[in-house]
């Protein structure tokens, strides 16, 4: 049985040196216990540290830390830290220095990673500070060297290791347990190697363009917004959109597949834009993806929406919609409704609204016969096909449909998301049905519907734009809506 008090191990040697050619690298091995599971809503109320070199501990630190907030019952059950507990502990600006100090030019490490870095980020960000750092999830690196085990929860890889902890969810507990995992996975054979690929995403350095390293790709922003990859001449040749610009671009320099490698071809730099609101990094990516035309988002395009639904008023006066191919010459001589993946969907889209909206079969091309569509003989159309409905009637059925169909949006609103730094909103306005544009401002309540019209303006007139607000506000069961 491994016990705590060993926590100097015996190591290879050649595995000292793998991620720094001229010195030892240095692992910061952290846990934290929070008020909940959200960064950007949650607090944490402890903090554990230990410095690893690669061959034992060198250093460690914890703390409880006041979350100047109560701490739900359920999670005290879980941690058995109480309010009284934290009430004399320092806050979390009064220990930041040290967390800082300690993790210099370490590597973050932690179980499940993704949880307890974006707790300290977000501890920062409060405070107007980014944090950055390497990360390495041994989770994720558990999975690579030890495969075939029925969970890689902390708790089931103690279980398995033998490794004995007095106290489960608490935070130096759990650190040295993750220290020991840690251990045996550097002892494993290719447990070096795995390391180094997973700190850097897979990306292979001998891989990457001349002008992008991976301390730029580190340094990228963890945050929400709009990438652009440029050739070598400064052209925009992709814009993408990412909720984790630096995630995402560790994902496009590690794609070695033939279609990464042919997504990748010309890149030779990248740039970004911060917006921290997703709806206003979706609306700038389609504004800007329209503005500078790039080459790979057009050839991605047309491979990604084959069919769509068009209209065209016809010779009687009625407004008619066809499914058809995505093509130049439909696009020339009809007005383009809505896109889809392939034909087939865009017909059974228009099939179940000329059920919905009791439309007619011919009039909508899905039925080809020259007198009284199908839907007519069975009262499910109102005879458009054959004259006994008037255009005016028919159209405002079509209408209907089209808005379902466009996304349309209705009324005067301001939609209010979490800006690109703490105290900071986005805001995206829509009056009379017409998207204005979108802007930032300080989230301190004061201003009113007709200042925040104001706020914003349109990079770029974007006919997707309607499309793309009315779908997100669809998905989105939290996003503050104020009427205008």
């Amino acid at each position: 049985m491994f016990y705590f008090s060993a926590l100097v191990w015996p190591s290879v040697k050649q595995i000292i040196f793998v991620l720094s050619k001229s010195k030892m690298q240095k692992y910061a091995i952290i846990d934290v216990e929070t008020t909940g599971g959200t960064a950007r809503y949650e607090r944490i109320t402890e903090i554990a540290i230990v410095i690893h070199d690669g061959t034992g501990v060198v250093d460690t630190y914890s703390t409880l830390i006041n979350p100047e907030r109560s701490i739900p019952w359920n999670i005290t059950q879980l941690t058995g830290i109480t309010d009284e507990m934290v009430a004399s502990a320092p806050r979390f600006f009064e220990v930041a220095r040290q967390i800082v100090e300690l993790t210099e030019g370490a590597i973050f490490v932690a179980h499940n990673v993704s949880f307890d870095y974006s707790f300290i980020r977000e501890e920062f960000a409060r405070l107007g500070y980014t944090y950055s750092r390497k990360q390495l999830c041994t989770v994720r690196l558990a999975r690579k060297v030890f495969p075939g085990l029925g969970s890689y929860s902390l708790s089931n890889l103690k279980r398995h290791f033998n490794i004995y902890a007095d106290r489960s969810h608490r935070a130096l507990d759990d650190t040295l347990a993750t220290v020991r995992i840690f251990e045996l996975i550097l002892e494993a054979q290719q447990g070096a190697d795995q390391v180094k690929m997973l700190v850097n995403h897979g990306v292979r350095e001998t891989k990457l363009p001349q002008n992008i390293s991976l301390e730029r790709l580190h340094a990228a922003p963890e945050s929400c917004g709009v990438y652009y990859l440029h050739d070598e001449n400064g052209q925009t040749i992709y814009v993408g959109k990412s909720i984790n610009i630096k995630k995402r671009l560790f994902e496009h320099f590690a794609d070695q597949t033939p279609k990464g490698e042919k997504m990748r071809a010309g890149v030779a730099d990248f740039s970004f834009e911060i917006t921290g609101s997703e709806l206003v990094a979706l609306l700038l990516e389609s504004a800007e993806i329209k503005r500078l035309q790039p080459r790979i988002n057009r050839a991605l395009r047309l491979r990604r929406f084959a069919g769509a639904i068009f209209t065209y008023t016809d010779q009687n006066g009625y407004q008619c919609l066809a499914a058809g191919k995505r093509t130049k010459r439909n696009a020339q001589k009809l007005d383009l409704v809505a896109d889809f993946p392939k034909l087939e969907s865009a017909r059974a889209y228009l099939d179940s609204l000329v059920r919905q909206y009791e439309l007619c079969g011919r009039l909508c091309n899905l039925d080809h016969g020259e007198t009284a569509c199908f839907h007519y003989t069975i009262k499910k159309c109102f005879g458009a096909c054959v004259g006994v409905e008037p255009p005016e009637s028919y159209n405002a059925r079509v209408d209907e449909a089209m808005l379902v169909l466009s996304r349309g949006l209705s009324g005067s609103f301001v939609l209010l998301e979490d800006g690109r730094l703490d105290g900071e909103k986005a805001v995206v306005a829509v009056q009379d049905g017409q998207y204005l544009g979108f802007g930032f401002v300080d989230s301190d309540g004061s201003m009113g519907g007709v200042e925040l019209l104001e706020s914003v303006s349109l990079p770029f007139a974007d006919p997707d734009a309607a499309r793309i607000i009315r779908g997100y506000m669809d998905s989105r069961k939290r996003i503050t809506k104020i009427r205008l």
